[in-house]
């Protein structure tokens, strides 16, 4: 029977090898065109990355495409393809909350493609303080999870810094239950990080009650701890599962079947109109009846769609808010911008964080 099979394959496999002779000749091609263009943008002083040109990229690629490649199958080729062109033409550094095998890392991962250079970071803190003091141009946080809402620190943080959010991503998240082997005899609490405790409060209680739950840094750092102690199991995900080399107890244990965390991409540059963009703001009222309306008014008189709208305590000892406000479109467009400049003179407070392009 392998034989017949083998037989079979042969001619199939004859012409891959073809094709693979000729895809590695067009890519080499192309990563050389890709340093003629790096050359140029070092002469101009223009950014390595451009997010704008990449997702046009894609999307042109997606559309022309007869198949049978998935329009997911190209943006994941391409993204490795246009990442290892850019390390051609210069090393980037992103910043993420660490250790290796946090969904931070992952997301990192799937914006800029694995020829990044990733610099691990203890906190939130310490991605937000790489970007600012140049150790990496970007800095990747997660700012809301699908089923626990708001991360409250990069929220903080982004009040706080200059930097600006030049991209996002959304990241499905899949707990598994870890442990070093792969049962649960002898373990007695369950670490994590506290979003991803939240997230699978009602799977612990259920199939677990009996482990003690303890708050960590990161499920990375969770996954480390128990690689090293036998009575310590961890949620965190595939990653973190191979890195350490940790058996699965269980998978999928995240409550919420479609548990999604959206990450932002922060860096000193601004990020051109793509066409497909949002804005992000914050602003703050004066303490008076129907201010928040009145702040508001701008965007429904110049056709503006809000995405989101979220309050943080101002903390300034008085029963104040900052507002954190997703808005379609760029920065640059007509209406964005005659909204933006009438809503600025109404608020007590104003920033834009940034307009970026949206996920798709």
């Amino acid at each position: 029977m392998d034989n017949d099979l083998n037989s079979q394959l042969k001619p199939l496999r004859e012409r891959i090898d073809v094709l693979d002779a000729q895809l590695i000749a067009l890519l080499n091609q192309r990563a050389s065109v890709a340093l003629e263009v790096g050359k140029m943008k070092k002469h101009f002083n223009a950014p390595v990355f451009r997010p704008k040109r990449e997702m046009q990229v894609i999307a042109r690629l997606q559309e022309i495409s007869e198949g049978p490649l998935a329009a997911e199958h190209i943006a994941s080729i391409w993204r490795e393809i246009m990442a290892a062109s850019r390390a051609l033409e210069s090393t980037i550094r992103a910043a993420y909350l660490g250790p290796v095998g946090t969904y931070s890392e992952q997301a990192m991962f799937e914006y800029f493609g694995h020829s990044i250079e990733g610099l691990a970071c203890p906190s939130i803190d310490e991605v937000f303080r790489a970007v600012e003091s140049g150790a990496a141009q970007y800095g990747v946080v997660p700012v809301e999870n699908s089923a626990e809402g708001a991360v409250s620190r990069t929220l903080d943080l982004l009040l706080q810094t200059s930097l600006l959010i030049g991209g996002e991503l959304a990241l499905p998240i899949h707990h598994n239950l870890l442990t070093a082997s792969g049962k649960l005899e002898g373990v007695t609490r369950v670490c994590a990080h506290p979003q991803a405790l939240a997230q699978c409060q009602r799977w612990l209680t259920a199939n677990a009650p009996h482990l003690e739950r303890q708050v960590v840094s990161s499920n990375a750092e969770a996954a480390r701890m128990a690689t090293e102690d036998p009575a310590v199991a961890a949620i965190a995900g595939d990653r973190a599962a191979t890195h350490y080399g940790l058996g699965v107890v269980f998978s999928q244990i995240q409550d919420d079947p479609h548990n999604r965390t959206r990450f932002v991409i922060i860096g000193k540059q601004p990020t051109d109109s793509s066409g497909h963009d949002q804005t992000s703001l914050i602003v703050s009222v004066k303490n008076e009846a129907g201010a928040v309306f009145k702040l508001l008014k701008p965007l429904a008189n110049f056709g503006v769609s809000m995405t989101r709208f979220e309050s943080r305590p101002a903390r300034a000892g008085t029963w104040a808010y900052y507002f954190y406000i997703d808005i379609e479109g760029h920065r640059s467009d007509a209406s964005v911008s005659a909204a933006l400049e009438e809503l600025e003179r109404k608020a007590a407070f104003f920033k834009i964080l940034g307009s970026y392009p949206r996920t798709r």
